[in-house]
Parts: structure tokens; C-alpha cells; sequence
């Protein structure tokens, strides 16, 4: 009875606190190997956060208007081994991202790598498709 009453405490006390619970889920299950794309623009937000750091691309598109994407990198822990920090990119740095179109057809990309406007090689992608080789 007592382990009930503190697992219902837990769970409310959870929701009450706003926090996002996110599944992880699989690469081929949110984004469309045979759907690749580059994109080249600002940065104009940084989410370094688990379960993948996100950023968010401001790019010009074909008639010069501003179209907003949001970039799904690698897990923070394997980043930071690969040598780059929360500092690595900041807001306002221009950066060209190579990744994969979300299959619900949103503005959304699975990155497998983006570099620098002074060549650096920014971020690794976070997909198990790529890790294996393919």
C-alpha cells in the first residue's frame, strides 16, 4: 500500500513539474534515408539537452524568405568525447548541415554532419543507420 501511494505521489509530482518525457525513438522510424538534404544558415537557438542536442537554422529559401528548421544532432555525452562544447557553435554562426528529411514532412533533419563557414567540422550525426556503416 505504502509503495502504491509513494509511486502515485512520484508520477504527480512529475507531471505537476512540467518536465518533458520524450521516447527515444529509432532513425528509420522518424527520418527517410532516401530523402537527404543540405541546408546552409544562421543558427538561431541551441538546445544541448539529452537525449540529442538540437539547433535550429534559420534558411533563405528560393524566393529570399526566412524558413525555420530544427537540426537533431548526436547525444551531448557522445559529442563532448568527440571533443566539442556547449561553446563549440553559438548563436549567429552560419553552419551547412547534410542529414536526412523527417518523414512527416516537417522541418525537421536527422544531421550526419554540418560544418563551419571557416571549415570546421561542427557536429557528428546521432544515427545508428550511418554508425553501421551504410
Amino acid at each position: 500500500m505504502k509503495r502504491g501511494l509513494a509511486a502515485l505521489l512520484a508520477t504527480i509530482a512529475l507531471l505537476a513539474s512540467g518536465v518533458s518525457i520524450a521516447a527515444h525513438h529509432s532513425f528509420a522510424a522518424q527520418y527517410d534515408s532516401k530523402k537527404p538534404i543540405t541546408l546552409k544558415g544562421g543558427i538561431a537557438r541551441i538546445e544541448w539537452a539529452n537525449p540529442h542536442i538540437y539547433f535550429y537554422l534559420d534558411v533563405a529559401d528560393a524566393n529570399g524568405a526566412t524558413v525555420h528548421w530544427a537540426i537533431e544532432g548526436g547525444a551531448p555525452s557522445t559529442l563532448y568525447r568527440a571533443g566539442w562544447r556547449k561553446d563549440s557553435a553559438k548563436v549567429g554562426d552560419v553552419v551547412t548541415v547534410n542529414g536526412f528529411l523527417a518523414r512527416d514532412g516537417s522541418k525537421l533533419v536527422n544531421m550526419q554532419r554540418a560544418l563551419l563557414a571557416d571549415g570546421r567540422n561542427l557536429f557528428v550525426g546521432n544515427s545508428s543507420y550511418y554508425q553501421k556503416g551504410h
